[in-house]
């Protein structure tokens, strides 16, 4: 027996969906609002959540990532009266099982009901295998969805594309593929295909007998052979010519391989991971990758998310790299300061985990022997770009008409100008001047379009930053 949670302001509909339940032999419960759906998940465990999305204390997509990441990893249907192509693809690209109309016939919510079920089922047995996940850190809730395909791959034999962009761990991604399958004490070979010289990309591929062209001195195994029973990770696949290419299609085929120089095929039982940071679609329409040959490299995608969108794992981040840089220098992991995490989380890391993986460790010799860090021990060029995105970052404004309740009553007098609460990016600070911001409007925001040179921009996208979020008037 499974448990369903049902969140949906309409009694009559959650009701419905608890019957439909019941009656397939499963427990059902029905809160009204997001704030009581959220504690529900986090105080019991729920195996499916059908979750609306026009509720009356917010949207239900805005809580997706929430509910999906509660103790019990339910699986989430979103139901909505208003059908809505770009809700549907927010909800799936997040987590979602499903997106379905309310009136979905009484069938279509069973199937749907039974098969969400039948996946969470699969998804509970695979996580009772523990996974080896060496060096890869991460909680949130965009990780926890990586963390799942990671699992799904591995129980399978299929060829994975892991995408993503420069720096976001596809290597270390592949890898866990690979020691969780059962080819993990077998060969992972590493294929550089940016780095493979046109002229000799066959002989480094498929080998080559002695005397097979000048320099051949003795015979030499492919890469593709050293991967017989193991993994072949092809790490950048989107830099193979195009000639090699087609040469590569017939191997993943017949997994047949003659090397430079033999008359004989020989063959090679790999599994195959590949990884990119371009859009392999995009090169395809342009003639620069084979279309044939996507689709044998991607019977499943894995999508890596950039480290601006799980900045929540930013600490779990530094804290094990600096235990890592530690054991590697010999000498104490130092500590990092809640000043240099919030300069840390402030900064854009257009070159994801390697690029913060480089700062720490800039940031561990600029420190010497102190053992706590600052934003002053960052390289210059971090802690400008990090200053400046907290001060630049747009948020989307408010509806016309929308007000935020003030914290505490209206006060009287002057309003504190921003230099009097802000001396640097303190967070603190910035939510004492929000609130003085908010007393002195009485909470209407639309009147405090430009308060003390605050645009109304960077007035709405601080007061979004420190949680005073706009509610119906």
């Amino acid at each position: 027996m499974a448990r369903i949670l049902v969140i949906d302001d309409d009694p009559g509909f959650g009701y419905s969906l608890c019957r439909i339940a019941e009656q397939d032999g499963h427990e059902g419960v029905v809160v009204q609002t997001l704030e009581k759906g959220r504690n529900a998940v986090r105080e019991q465990d729920f195996d499916l959540v059908f979750l609306d999305v026009n509720l009356p204390d917010g949207s239900g997509l805005d809580a997706l990532d929430d509910i999906r990441s509660a103790p019990s990893n339910p699986q989430v249907i979103i139901v909505t009266g208003f059908g809505d192509p770009n809700g549907a693809e927010l909800a799936i690209t997040h987590g979602a099982f499903n997106y379905i109309d309310k009136g979905s016939s009484f069938q279509q919510i069973v199937l749907n009901l039974q098969r969400a079920l039948s996946y969470q089922e699969r998804e509970k047995g695979l996580a009772r295998h523990a996974m080896k996940l060496a060096g890869i850190v991460g909680e949130s809730p965009a990780m926890q969805r990586v963390l799942e395909q990671v699992a799904q791959a591995a129980a399978s034999k299929v060829p994975v594309l892991v995408s993503g962009e420069t720096g976001t761990g596809k290597e270390l991604m592949a890898r866990a593929i690979h020691t969780n399958s059962a080819r993990g004490d077998k060969p992972f070979v590493v294929v550089d295909c940016a780095a493979l010289p046109e002229n000799l990309v066959e002989s480094i591929l498929f080998g080559h007998v002695k005397g097979a062209f000048t320099g051949a001195d003795a015979k030499r195994e492919g890469l593709v052979a050293l991967a017989d029973g193991g993994t072949l990770f092809l790490d950048e696949i989107g830099e193979l010519p195009l000639t090699v290419q087609k040469m590569f299609l017939r191997v993943l085929q017949e997994r047949m391989f003659r090397p430079v120089g033999s008359r004989v095929e020989l063959s090679s039982d790999f599994r195959l991971i590949s990884a990119t940071n371009r859009d392999l679609d995009a090169m395809c329409a342009g003639g620069e990758f084979r279309e044939d040959l996507l689709f044998r490299i991607r019977a499943m995608q894995i999508e890596l998310p950039p480290l601006r969108d799980r900045q929540g794992d930013i600490s779990r981040l530094v804290r094990f790299h600096l235990e890592r840089i530690g054991n590697d220098s010999g000498q104490p992991a130092k500590s990092a300061s809640s000043e240099f995490l919030q300069a840390l989380t402030a900064h854009h890391w257009p070159g994801n985990v390697r690029e913060l993986v480089n700062a720490l460790e800039q940031a561990n010799v600029a420190a010497g022997s102190a053992p706590m860090l600052y934003p002053e021990h960052l390289n210059v060029a971090l802690r400008v770009g990090a200053a400046k995105d907290a001060l630049q970052t747009p948020a989307e404004e408010p509806a016309a008409g929308a007000t935020l309740a003030p914290d505490g009553p209206v006060a009287s007098g002057p309003l504190p100008t921003f230099k009097e609460y802000r001396n640097n990016v303190v967070d603190k600070a910035e939510a004492e001047y929000m609130r003085a911001v908010l007393r002195q409007c009485g909470g209407n925001v639309p009147e405090a379009c430009v308060v003390s040179g605050l645009s109304r921009t960077r007035l709405y996208g601080l007061l979004k930053k420190h949680g005073l979020t706009p509610s119906a008037s």
